[in-house]
């Protein structure tokens, strides 16, 4: 399985050695390694009868780098680890793989090592590495009351995608495809870090959880208003089909792996970043006025 995951494939130039040695040696230009991992585990974050190998392998670098990215860097190397139960078919190994290594390429990234150990279910798990090329570190204790609030990319999509997966439904198959594998406005990202945004987040619990994130790092308050928020016209057909609420996919909906950011007011933002609402001296996150009722997005050990 390793010997076809590494047959052929093209490393970048910040590739110095990669897989084939006990350990690769990747270039560092700007000097400092940005450095986030995560995990995807079957039957938790992804079914087979819902997506193919491809996209999980897909899914599982897309959502390492919205993180490094909301930190203002840029992907250079991945290492992956795997984990296949002993009767896995190899067409289900070679799409997770294909699909990473992809994802990693389109990026100009490189796969650079990792590890594969037989496993009760299929684990992965994805450390990715990324330069700031020189850029100050985006936090998400930088938000200062009077900044503007903006998003960058889809909100609520994915969540809508896993509703419809639930309900046994096949309609809205654009809606479905965000959920089964996400596209985070990477570029975006970049974007803001260079207009000079105080904080950033990678939208993976929800709009508000992670807005809650920056609020608590910062010690601010966040006021946001529905009417700045767009919302598509396929979401809105979607909750009515299944009898869901648009809004709590927008507000609370996870994995679409965009970017919620803060900038100084006054300023024009970046390509591609919509205002939502401003920063001020309070606590928490209010929604035209009021705190949203139930959970503000994603919890991992909810039942």
């Amino acid at each position: 399985m390793i010997d076809r995951a590494v047959a052929g494939r093209v490393q970048p130039e910040t590739t110095v050695i990669g897989p084939g040695d006990d350990a690769a040696l990747v270039r560092t230009v700007d000097g400092r390694v940005a450095v986030s991992t995560d995990m995807l585990v079957q039957g938790r974050h992804f079914r087979l009868d819902w997506s193919s190998p491809r996209d999980v392998g897909r899914k599982a670098v897309a959502q390492n780098t919205a993180d490094i990215a909301a930190m203002g860097a840029w992907p250079t190397a991945f290492l992956v680890s795997v984990g296949l139960p002993p009767d896995t078919p190899a067409e289900v190994a070679d799409g997770i793989s294909a699909g990473i290594w992809e994802a990693a390429e389109e990026l100009g990234a490189g796969v650079v090592g990792g590890d594969l150990v037989q496993a009760g279910q299929i684990v992965i798990s994805v450390t990715v590495l990324g330069d700031l090329g020189g850029r100050n570190p985006i936090r998400r204790s930088g938000a200062r009351p009077g900044d503007v609030v903006a998003v960058a990319g889809a909100l609520g999509r994915s969540a809508a995608g896993l509703a419809l997966l639930l309900a046994g439904s096949s309609d809205f198959p654009d809606l479905l495809a965000a959920h089964r594998v996400p596209g985070p406005p990477y570029h975006a990202a970049r974007a803001a870090a260079d207009g000079g945004a105080h904080s950033m987040i990678d939208i993976s619990d929800g709009l508000l959880a992670d807005l809650g994130h920056i609020c608590e790092s910062s010690g601010v308050g966040m006021s946001l208003a529905r009417a700045d928020l767009t919302v598509p016209p396929d979401l809105v057909a979607a909750a009515a089909a299944i009898g869901a609420d648009h809004w709590d996919w927008v507000l609370t909906g996870g994995e679409d792996h965009s970017f919620a950011a803060t900038f100084p007011a006054g300023e024009t933002l970046p390509a591609g970043w919509t205002e939502i609402g401003t920063v001020d001296d309070g606590s928490g996150v209010s929604v035209d006025g009021e705190t949203w009722p139930g959970a503000g997005g994603w919890q991992s050990f909810s039942v």
